[in-house]
């Protein structure tokens, strides 16, 4: 095994079959790739991630993933593939399956959202670093709200119709005076197995950020797609090329 500084490191990435704005979400390609062969190819171009494993409900999908050479040790569950399961049901069951496949103790596991294809290695090894070096639980990329779609910007539609402040201080901002805010982008997460295993926590206790600075997009919309595509033929990087 690799490890990262000791670690042991498992990568998880989840893509269900279901997705109602954009059917077969997970399988739209971006510049050839599809979103889970984009996720694939940053997850191998880390020696130091021991495993690498699609999580995921839906044949087609799982083919993908052996495509793209990631394994699909087991079929995920039908009731943690529901809009409704949360993502730490999900995660703990891939974590504690591919234990059991591998007959492996992981120390850490990172979770790549195919849905967030514009990462890099870089934010990957940053997130993990930022873990295994800082007394904390987890750690989750993060990019800033743009002032305009901040909360003391928020307008309400008030029962009478008319517009009213989402923020307890009215219209009472200045953009300058607007604190920053950030948003989870799905990058990456990574979580040590004591705070996803045994607590059942990612984001919620001691969990510290990953500021992301460039643009990226996180897919939900088909106007997303585009602007996902717009991204990548912009960045020009190689590695995203087959």
């Amino acid at each position: 095994l690799m490890a990262y500084k000791a670690n042991t490191v498992l990568a998880v990435i989840p893509a269900r079959g279901g997705s109602k704005r954009i059917p077969n979400k997970n399988l739209h390609k971006i510049k050839g790739v599809s979103l889970v062969g984009h996720a694939a190819i940053i997850a191998k171009s880390l020696s130091w991630i021991d495993k690498i494993i699609l999580s995921t409900d839906d044949e087609k999908i799982a083919e993908e993933g052996h495509l793209y050479g990631i394994d699909v040790p087991f079929m995920r569950p039908p009731e943690l593939a529901t809009d409704t399961s949360t993502s730490v049901a999900m995660w703990k069951h891939a974590w504690l399956s591919a234990e059991k496949n591998y007959n492996v103790h992981f120390d850490i596991s990172v979770l790549l959202e195919p849905t967030s294809p514009l990462r890099i290695p870089e934010d990957i090894e940053l997130t993990v670093k930022t873990l295994i070096t800082n007394d904390c639980s987890a750690v989750a990329t993060v990019s800033k709200i743009p002032a305009d779609y901040t909360p003391p910007k928020t307008l309400l539609i008030k029962e009478k119709g008319y517009l009213g402040s989402y923020s307890k201080d009215g219209f009472e901002y200045r953009s300058q005076t607007i604190s920053d805010y950030y948003s989870l982008n799905g990058i990456c997460y990574a979580v040590k197995r004591k705070t996803l295993l045994e607590k059942g926590l990612i984001v919620e206790e001691d969990c510290l950020p990953v500021i992301i600075g460039r643009n990226i997009v996180n897919i939900d919309e088909y106007i997303e797609l585009e602007l996902a595509t717009y991204l990548f033929s912009k960045s020009g990087k190689n590695y995203y090329e087959q």
